[in-house]
């Protein structure tokens, strides 16, 4: 009894290959699916019907495997490839969003200079100095007060 249930347990190509009869030399699976469907057919030449349906049903059986087992490889490579890609990007948004909040404390600081500068402009056109006259150095310590203000910000160092 447990010989028949080994015997069961063979693969159906095995299997065909046995049935085949003794008249068709036997093929190995390589052989069988490497073979164009012009040697095929020479090859099935002389077979009873039963043998021509086994073998060809047997060289579909292998093919699918094989186009299954491609399919798998491929979809597996395409996941990893996706991935991979996704990993890149999610890096790439990362140094952008580094990079913007750098811009934007920059440009706050470039904000605050232009009010800075602007306030100042206002008070010397209304006061006794005639614009011709402002003093360079007031200019200066009213861009270093907009900057001593903000000490902890860079506004003109380069973004990491």
């Amino acid at each position: 009894m447990q010989g028949m249930t080994t015997h069961f347990k063979t693969s159906k190509a095995l299997k065909v290959k046995k049935e085949v009869g003794e008249n068709a030399p036997s093929l190995s699976d390589d052989e069988l699916v490497a073979m164009s469907v012009r040697e095929l057919n020479q090859h099935l030449r002389g077979l009873t019907k039963d043998d021509v349906v086994r073998l060809k049903q047997r060289r579909r059986t292998l093919k699918n495997r094989g186009y299954a087992a491609s399919c798998r490889i491929k979809r597996v490579t395409q996941k990893e490839e996706l991935e991979r890609q996704k990993t890149e990007l999610q890096q790439e948004v990362d140094k952008l969003a580094r990079e913007n909040a750098s811009m934007r404390l920059e440009l706050d600081a470039l904000r605050a200079k232009y009010e800075a500068l602007q306030c100042f402009a206002r008070t010397v056109t209304r006061g006794p100095y005639s614009p011709g006259k402002v003093a360079t150095t007031s200019v200066i310590t009213i861009v270093k007060s907009a900057n001593h203000n903000n000490s902890n910000q860079t506004p003109f160092s380069a973004p990491s």
